[in-house]
């Protein structure tokens, strides 16, 4: 990686971090920003694997980014992991860090009323360093092109559904974490293959330690008591979600670019999965989908939970 900004130095000890790699996402950016920076995050650690659409030029200048540029594999790179685990390592020692793709809006309970640091602070008090956020996929109703997303808008204007139920529920017994699956994608493109379906469990925000790693995206972590996010005596600890943005009208272009680069998981199976009902003009929506109102309305559907957190 080439470091192309540099502005670690202004990083304060109680800053909330966060880190992402990212390629030709120049669109998403102006939102994506707004949002993590009213939520409270200090600064943003940014590796562009060599975009060309402008997003590394829009993110220089920016006083609160660090970014690094790369043209190697985004598939030998564990698909970003050795990146991300290698700045964190570097920079984010001591700091709570929050790690998301730029599709990717973490929620948690509360947030409507307080910022990220609100619920750090909560989680230094309560001993814990790790949090957990299921992977919710938002979709509009209708064909996914059917609107276009205009550079700086909420994504949450037009794919404002989701699936309140339809997810299986397993524990991974050899790294402790969770494995969920299901919502839209498992419905609709691996409805024949449910358990080759993409994983919905994040462990996206951790109290950094240079000693820690993600193995395979945010899905789980070492050392792996990191990952028992959960209460295994039926108990419910605290958990927020990450709001999916994936299916707005930069789907369909994503998903032909993605192929023609092979750099994803398992031969971008899920990629394959996706053309090969994308030109029938999937509408995602179905007589189940639920309508996005707040935090509230997830921990009600059980998809969140504010634990003990008062």
């Amino acid at each position: 990686m080439t470091c192309l900004q540099n502005h670690t130095d202004r990083i304060k000890k109680n800053d909330v971090l966060l880190v992402c790699t990212l390629r030709n996402e120049r669109i998403r950016l102006p939102y994506f920003m707004k949002y993590y920076r009213d939520m409270g995050v200090s600064h943003f650690l940014f590796v562009d694997n060599d975009s060309d659409d402008g997003s590394r030029e829009f993110l220089i200048g920016q006083g609160d980014v660090s970014i690094w540029h790369t043209t190697a594999s985004y598939r030998k790179s564990l698909f970003g992991v050795h990146w991300m685990n290698a700045l964190a390592r570097k920079y984010c020692h001591g700091h709570w860090t929050l790690t998301v793709d730029v599709d990717e809006f973490f929620a948690f309970p509360f947030c409507d009323t307080r910022p990220i640091p609100a619920l750090t602070d909560w989680l230094d008090n309560s001993g814990l360093r790790s949090f957990s956020a299921m992977l919710i996929d938002m979709y509009p109703k209708g064909p996914v092109d059917a609107q276009p997303y205009i550079e700086g808008q909420n994504p949450f204007e037009i794919a404002e559904w989701f699936d309140s139920g339809n997810y299986m529920l397993s524990t991974n017994w050899e790294y402790e974490n969770l494995w969920i699956q299901g919502g839209p994608r498992a419905r609709l493109f691996f409805h024949n293959d449910p358990f080759n379906a993409p994983s919905l469990n994040k462990i996206p925000l951790v109290k950094w330690d240079r000693s820690y790693v993600y193995l395979h995206s945010t899905h789980m972590l070492l050392p792996k008591r990191l990952n028992k996010v959960y209460d295994s005596n039926g108990g419910e600890m605290a958990s927020g979600v990450l709001l999916h943005a994936k299916f707005l009208n930069t789907f369909v272009q994503k998903t032909e670019e993605e192929l023609k680069r092979r750099q994803h998981y398992a031969g971008s199976r899920e990629y394959l999965a996706y053309m090969s009902r994308i030109k029938d003009d999937p509408d995602l929506w179905c007589n189940w989908s639920e309508k996005y109102i707040n935090w509230r309305q997830l921990e009600i559907l059980g998809l969140m939970s504010k634990g003990n957190w008062a």
